[in-house]
């Protein structure tokens, strides 16, 4: 009974501030966006020769069609019109967006993770490689994303490669770093005297990784894992505002930019979050069903 008691205010211990930090930003939201908007409600009400009380100009602050800085509530409608309202294969609704992003995330995720782990393992068994490759890994990533990605697509289109592949290429080039320094790390933390024991015993170096290195990796390997997935959601969204695509949340993005749609460009934003959270929670789910298979991480 006293386990099933703690259960509840447990969770509620660890739900209650989580709420309160989400009730405090969406204050702090719609504080911003009645101030913002307030310059676009001044134009209104010069337009209609008439002196707007305090509470009208609340309203139309927070009612504008095209604020600089939508509410809460209008990003909701907007989420509620295109997810809930709209069919799910068709291209107004934010699903079929959504889910085309979803597709070159995953692949962009499953490629660079495997890249990842190829040059983890080979930096941790051949020393040279640390000496000569990590430098390159490292230095891969200084240079922006969005100067690289209309490089990609134009170098893959011009080959016939469109689509999928150039949105994964870009995720998968984000994603496999966070793997690659993780998994070193992992895979450096075996217990010192355990390795001097596998030594003693002339364990082949196969052995020493599958029995000893890896296990002691696993707990590194998905904390990266889950950095990996939410920067191939970044580099799948990247991806698709040079394209040109008329698919995808980074479209729905560029598409509400030229059009001044800012209330759809904040709920592709939500649900590009949304589908982030989703994806975290995919792996760690993964390293659960893991630790329960193997009896839990070394």
């Amino acid at each position: 009974m006293a386990t099933n008691a703690k259960g509840p205010a447990a969770w509620v211990g660890r739900t209650f501030p989580v709420l309160v930090v989400g009730a405090v930003l969406l204050c702090l939201w719609y504080a911003a966006a009645l101030l913002l908007n307030q310059g676009l409600v001044d134009q209104a009400m010069v337009r209609s020769g008439q002196q707007w009380s305090i509470g009208q100009r609340l309203e139309a602050a927070a009612t504008h069609q095209r604020p600089i800085l939508p509410t809460p509530v209008q990003v909701g409608a907007e989420l509620w019109k295109s997810v809930v309202m709209t069919k799910p294969t068709s291209p107004r609704g934010l699903l079929l967006h959504t889910g085309v992003t979803g597709a070159s995330t995953l692949v962009g995720f499953v490629l660079g993770t495997l890249l990842g782990l190829v040059i983890a393992v080979g930096i941790v068994r051949f020393r040279v490689l640390e000496a000569s490759l990590l430098p390159w890994v490292i230095a891969s990533q200084t240079i922006p994303i969005l100067a690289i990605a209309p490089m990609v697509v134009v170098v893959l289109g011009a080959i016939g490669l469109t689509g999928l592949v150039p949105k994964a290429i870009i995720s998968m080039y984000l994603c496999f770093f966070p793997v690659t320094v993780g998994m070193v790390k992992g895979l450096r933390s075996a217990d010192a005297l355990s390795m001097d024991l596998m030594r003693t015993y002339a364990a082949r170096p196969s052995q020493v990784f599958w029995r000893l290195r890896l296990p002691a990796a696993l707990p590194y390997l998905f904390a990266s894992m889950k950095v990996a997935i939410a920067a191939a959601l970044v580099g799948a969204i990247v991806g698709e505002l040079p394209t040109g695509a008329a698919m995808g949340l980074g479209a729905r993005l560029l598409a509400g930019s030229y059009y001044g749609q800012t209330v759809q460009m904040w709920a592709a934003l939500v649900m590009a979050a949304a589908l982030s959270l989703f994806l975290v929670f995919l792996v760690g789910r993964v390293e659960w069903l893991v630790r329960r298979l193997t009896g839990g991480f070394v």
